[in-house]
């Protein structure tokens, strides 16, 4: 069937916009050049548009209304720099300025560049990681964008948009947070007439895939009766390998006794070779993701020329190395070395890191961030890694889950100067590495909180929530006194006592063997539960940290708050819960309710018809944070898998329908997307002659779309489909 939207304007100069624009131009030049009448020549056009097809009656080929229409910009602040770009969907876009830049010397801007440049070099490891159909997608849609001439001002562009938004958001076709597939808001009858209309080609898969519902629904399984890898649609696992041969295979490759082991699986997909057998495809140069990874390694190489110390040339030489090689143990060395690297002004993360992608445990998700010291932030924060060891002894842990030394702990605020793959457009506001546990015990860890990202954010949200959702004036009054450090308080504590607290017990196995696929989660909420408890005890206004014990009942306010309604504003009406950081949430506020509730320490209950939530007794709180951090510690030092199953299942996955169809109508009216991301900065280099880089500009682009739209041209090292085997 064919699909026309044409637009005849009366005059020799008249413009025909339509899939079959080529043959009414052949009409037209053939009629002047036997001198018709201009008005027999459009009489014989519309005959043509005619017999053609007429542009169907669905809603997509409407114009769309756009009489209230917001694009979401942001006001200028009294700089006039616009901190929110847009918003569209659940999502809005926000800008980071990256404070400290010009206090670099060229050489440190060089590095930082080089650093960026190689992390975005890296950008579509991500897209094929997420899922195996994700780059042929996004292109497809790319060129559609690049190619259609016809009405842009229709309810099916308008949505059409909306879904490569989205797409570039998430690093693919699954959305960022609750891994459910994004679903078109066009039709496939208006989708084929784009595909019509631009020429551009789409397989019957791929239509399925995208239009399909029931097709790749979920990025990452956690049911494990329905399957973990079976139910995945991650590419860490080809399409015929079983969850049953994952875990045997993980299991085959262990060295019984090591006390440092490399991250089994860490850096490789899964698949059945042509006998049948699991094999690894190792992400590295000569192997899986080749393209990329060469340009990845071609700009860290670059980047060593630059670096400020020793010690940081030393790990980057092994991060080199391991590209090169895929050696796990070469990925040990970098973290090592990166552990002890604290001297500089630059720092950086960039590899497969973060395993929550996998359902699993095992592979990481690519990822780089290029950061920058904030040094006076920092120093207010030192506080916290000085006291380490105090904190440790003071845990309400068994004494056999306590470390009896905690060593090499680093806390650092920074500016963040670019991210890429998993770490943006959304990105996380604290991070606390390495993974490895054996290496964190002996060697320490960095923990760093994303000053200016929080920043940003906090400049670009919107009012309403607090004052909706808070049960009085004196919460309103108490979070917007004190919240702002709160937070900063709960992440840093999170990052940096939180991560780097409590041991296993001889002989246990590591969580993602013991705990599985609740390990993630685990550890999170874990660190979440360190983070309370403490920020109720008198010893952070010692340290200075704080003033008032105020600051923890704020976050005692919002931590709960937040556990208990306003996140699942995040879900689709009939969602369950299924991100491992909202289930840690859901599942300390629930089980702190619930054990509290004869008790009244939290209370929860309606006024004129909307509910409320009102922490009574804080102390009493902190005590249940208290005990519920000590079995938590316990489930993981012991790898009590049950136990840890009850606690997710039982208060962190469901959701309560009719509080979530009222949070749902409460947060509409308020016009506040539950989700941010970040267009990043731009860097352009000026190179000498012989090739050497001599100045680094930094600019902010505003523009999403050209954002996403650049990179997508510019790091495009990668094949559609990606497969050794």
């Amino acid at each position: 069937m064919f699909y026309a939207r044409c637009i005849v304007l009366y005059g020799k100069d008249s413009i025909v916009t339509c899939p079959h624009k080529k043959y009414l131009q052949t009409i037209f030049k053939t009629m002047r050049k036997i001198n018709f009448p201009t008005t027999i020549t459009i009489f014989s056009a519309i005959i043509f548009l005619v017999s053609c097809s007429s542009l169907p009656d669905g809603e997509d080929f409407q114009t769309k209304d756009v009489t209230n229409f917001s694009s979401g910009v942001g006001e200028p602040d009294e700089d006039g720099f616009v901190w929110q770009a847009e918003q569209f969907a659940d999502l809005k876009i926000v800008r980071y300025q990256v404070p400290g830049w010009d206090k670099l010397s060229d050489s440190q801007q060089a590095l930082v560049y080089c650093l960026n440049m190689a992390g975005l070099s890296g950008r579509d490891m991500m897209y094929d990681q997420n899922n195996r159909y994700n780059l042929r997608i996004r292109r497809m849609l790319e060129n559609i964008h690049d190619s259609f001439e016809g009405d842009k001002s229709t309810i099916g562009w308008d949505r059409f948009e909306i879904y490569l938004k989205r797409i570039w958001f998430s690093n693919g076709i699954h959305h960022h947070y609750s891994n459910k597939k994004h679903i078109p808001g066009f039709s496939a009858d208006y989708f084929s007439y784009l595909l019509e209309s631009t020429g551009v080609t789409c397989s019957d898969e791929i239509k399925t895939v995208m239009l399909d519902p029931t097709v790749q629904p979920k990025k990452v399984e956690l049911d494990g009766d329905k399957g973990l890898v079976e139910g995945s649609s991650v590419n860490f696992y080809g399409p015929n390998v079983s969850t049953k041969e994952a875990k045997d295979y993980f299991e085959s490759i262990k060295v019984e006794g090591d006390r440092s082991p490399v991250e089994y699986g860490l850096n490789s997909r899964l698949v059945k070779n042509a006998a049948g057998e699991i094999v690894e495809e190792t992400y590295k140069i000569g192997g899986l993701y080749n393209d990329a990874i060469v340009e990845v390694v071609k700009w860290l190489k670059e980047a060593l020329q630059f670096t400020e110390n020793d010690k940081q040339a030393a790990a980057m030489r092994n991060l080199i190395a391991y590209y090169e090689t895929g050696d796990l143990e070469k990925w040990s060395l970098y973290n090592i070395n990166w552990v002890k690297d604290v001297d500089g002004d630059v720092d950086y993360i960039n590899g497969f890191i973060e395993v929550y992608n996998d359902p699993l445990g095992y592979t990481g998700s690519y990822e780089t961030v290029v950061e920058i010291k904030d040094f006076d932030a920092s120093a207010r924060m030192a506080t916290l890694m000085e006291n380490a060891q105090w904190f440790e002894d003071h845990m309400p842990f068994a004494p056999e889950h306590k470390k009896d030394e905690v060593v090499g702990i680093t806390y650092n605020v920074v500016n963040v100067a670019g991210e890429a793959g998993d770490a943006s457009p959304s990105t996380p506001i604290g991070v606390n590495l390495p993974n490895s546990n054996w290496i964190r015990q002996v060697h320490g860890s960095k923990s760093v909180s994303l000053g200016n990202i929080v920043g940003a954010y906090s400049k670009a949200s919107g009012g309403g929530m607090l004052d909706e959702f808070s049960h009085d004036e004196v919460e309103s009054l108490r979070v917007n006194a004190h919240g702002a450090l709160a937070g900063k308080l709960h992440t840093a504590m999170h990052e940096v006592i939180g991560h780097a607290s409590g041991k296993l017990e001889e002989g246990v196995a590591t969580p993602k063997e013991t705990i599985m696929e609740y390990s993630s989660t685990l550890e999170e909420g874990r660190a979440d539960l360190v983070a309370l408890y403490f920020l109720l005890d008198e010893k952070l206004i010692e340290l200075g940290l704080m003033n008032t014990i105020e600051v923890g009942r704020a976050e005692y306010d919002s931590y709960i708050r937040n556990g208990l309604m306003t996140q699942i504003r995040r879900l689709d009406l009939g969602d369950i819960i299924e991100e491992s950081h909202m289930r840690n949430r859901a599942w300390v506020s629930h089980w702190c309710y619930e054990k509290g509730l004869s008790a009244g320490v939290i209370r929860k209950y309606k006024r004129e018809g909307k509910t409320y939530v009102d922490v009574v007794d804080y102390v009493a709180l902190q005590g249940l944070f208290g005990d519920l951090l000590k079995e938590v510690q316990r489930i993981k030092s012991q790898g009590d898998y049950n136990a840890a199953k009850a606690l997710v299942e039982g208060y962190g996955v469901q959701v309560d329908q009719e509080l979530h169809a009222e949070v749902l109508e409460r947060s509409k009216a308020l016009g506040i997307a539950p989700y941010g991301g970040f267009i990043n900065p731009w860097m352009e280099a000026t190179r000498s002659e012989d090739g050497t880089i001599e100045k680094v500009t930094l600019s902010y682009p505003d523009n999403f779309t050209t954002q996403m739209k650049h990179y997508s041209s510019t790091f495009n090292f990668l094949p559609d489909v990606n497969s050794l085997n």
